[in-house]
């Protein structure tokens, strides 16, 4: 068998044995370059990222906890949905590069593992497109610099990026962490991972990607140190804080090009950039320990006392509702997106039904919801200013069914969806627009315990008044013929007489929602002559009020059908505000 048909996982151990053997024999280091502090933000280094479904992070116990790969891991389940990638934190606890390990390590316990031992597994069975390395902590064991001690670092590095290479993958390399002598002792450790990092960085004229997250840790303590003697991002010298575990997770980041992330002070900044970046975090960080103790009791160790993880198999079961989650948070409506009045706007299908949802910049805590009953996006300004309010808003297009008890089962379908799977609040504010009013109304009445309020607008309660009007006798308005022929097929009313005698209207049907005290607003014209706001609003605010219900009115003087709405939607916002949180 020649070594070009050997299979990955015999001739692995074989490259890393070499890679090993040839840098052990080198007599001296090369010369340290001054540590670069640019952010490359470019086309190229946004290019990084470029067809990864699969990111593996290698480290010791830094790694392990995992806080900055959940920092990561959140921006990429934000900004990578079309494509996502996975995040494989493989991170072991005590883990060298080196092979070195201190006298009496844990104890006298046990050694520390190096990475050679599962390097080769961990790639055949993470099979990833990039790596992300970040060792060297261990690796001088706290000792001073020793020529040695050095050189096997250099070895085991080396030996880490000839495997990775050859496994057909993508690998980025981290220089290690700032070690603080004044919190953990060990006097001159600290240079010893200055000069770990500076090798690490003169590898990029050798073509290497590598990040530097030692530079910008150490000019931050020693920024703060200036304010504070006391100040420290590892307690013990070792172990990042959250603030520490931030600024290496901003340093890969800012890496991969995302400007946005690295721009932000510290992880509050950082999640409030993001689309419910603090609820994304929380079921990133959850999904992570599980997958982490799954795939590192799949691919073995030599590190005692960590916890079994589940088998791969249960544990991606286990993952997948999370991801989930994790979906309908950033992305929850699958569909074509395009963005209206600057929001991102889904057209999505429900049952087979067209819809909309509009989703604000930041929701609201609870998630309310207006949703327009008809004729989505006209005289819109008070939808807008909700949306901007932290409002979501929504459309189901059931036309030419006049509020019909088909319609409303439409509604029901897409209430429940909305309310079960996407987490929108519990009771909807409804907007009735002209026969959007009866669409409205008739759901509301066969729903009053999910109506957090109404506001209609020169809005149909009754179809005597519209389509009917004086075209059939029954009002004063103008009427359409058309229409009402479409309502008779709508409701299957075989006769004209049917229809009149019907008492469904929304007028006729008022009792439960005054019982469930839902507020009413309506606007409308006093010279509506197609809806006449006496036949309908001035009707309904009469009785309303007799059941006990609560109405406001705003009427517009000398104003027709058209525009509905007010030129300043203040008084609406305001009344869905009061009621709809």
């Amino acid at each position: 068998m020649t070594f070009a048909r050997m299979p990955s996982w015999m001739w692995l151990p074989w490259l890393l044995w070499i890679a090993s053997s040839s840098l052990a024999a080198q007599t001296a280091p090369p010369a340290e370059p001054p540590v670069a502090t640019k952010v490359d933000a470019s086309a190229a280094a946004r290019s990084r990222l470029a067809g990864v479904r699969r990111l593996l992070v290698l480290g010791d116990s830094i790694t392990y906890a995992g806080s900055y790969v959940d920092l990561i891991d959140t921006y990429l389940a934000v900004h990578e949905t079309a494509a996502p990638i996975e995040v494989c934190n493989a991170g072991l606890p005590s883990e060298t590069v080196s092979g070195l390990s201190e006298d009496g390590h844990a104890g006298g316990q046990f050694a520390r593992p190096v990475l050679s031992e599962r390097l080769a597994r961990t790639l055949l069975q993470t099979k990833p497109d990039l790596v992300l390395a970040c060792y060297g902590m261990n690796d001088g064991i706290y000792l001073p610099l020793d020529d040695e001690r050095f050189r096997k670092f250099q070895a085991g590095i080396e030996a880490l990026h000839a495997a990775v290479v050859a496994s057909g993958a993508k690998i980025v390399h981290v220089t290690p962490p700032y070690f603080d002598e004044q919190k953990g002792g060990h006097p001159g450790y600290a240079a010893v991972l200055d000069r770990y990092s500076a090798w690490l960085l003169a590898q990029r004229s050798a073509g290497w990607d590598v990040v530097d997250v030692h530079g910008p840790m150490q000019s931050y303590v020693q920024a703060q140190r200036a304010r504070d003697s006391q100040f420290a991002l590892a307690g013990d010298g070792v172990h990042p804080d959250a603030l520490g575990h931030w600024l290496i997770a901003r340093a890969i980041l800012a890496h991969v090009g995302a400007d946005s992330a690295a721009a932000a002070p510290d992880v509050s900044a950082f999640l409030a950039s993001l689309t419910e970046g603090a609820a994304v975090l929380a079921l990133v960080e959850q999904r992570q320990r599980l997958m982490r103790d799954a795939w590192l009791s799949a691919i073995g160790h030599q590190r005692p006392g960590l916890p079994t993880g589940l088998p791969l198999p249960e544990a991606k079961a286990k993952a997948e509702p999370i991801a989930q989650q994790i979906q309908s948070l950033v992305e929850p409506f699958r569909g074509g997106k395009s963005t209206w009045q600057g929001f991102d706007r889904y057209d999505v299908l429900s049952r087979g039904r067209p819809a909309i949802v509009v989703v604000p910049k930041k929701a609201l805590p609870g998630k309310p919801w207006a949703w327009r009953g008809e004729f989505f996006g006209a005289f819109a300004n008070a939808d807008e200013e909700l949306v901007r309010r932290g409002f979501h808003l929504v459309y189901l297009s059931v036309p030419d069914r006049f509020g019909n008890p088909e319609a409303v089962r439409h509604w029901n379908d897409f209430y429940r969806e909305l309310t079960t799977v996407h987490g929108f609040a519990k009771k909807a504010v409804l907007i009735g627009l002209s026969r959007g009013g009866l669409y409205c109304y008739n759901w509301a009445i066969a729903n009053p315990d999910k109506v957090a309020c109404i506001y209609a607008d020169a809005a149909v309660c009754d179809f005597k008044s519209w389509p009917g009007g004086k075209r059939k006798q029954l009002g004063k308005g103008d009427g359409s013929e058309a229409e009402w022929q479409n309502l008779l097929r709508a409701y299957g009313f075989a006769s004209d007489q049917e229809a009149i005698a019907y008492r469904g209207n929304p007028v006729d049907q008022l009792a439960a929602l005054a019982a469930a005290r839902v507020p009413l607003l309506h606007v409308y014209g006093d010279a509506d002559t197609v809806v006449p706001w006496d036949e309908n609003t001035g009707v309904l605010a009469e009785r309303y009020r007799k059941l006990g219900g609560s109405i406001t009115l705003i009427g517009k003087p000398g104003v027709g059908h058209h525009p509905h709405g007010l030129a300043d939607p203040a008084p609406i916002v305001a009344f869905v505000l009061q009621h709809a949180q």
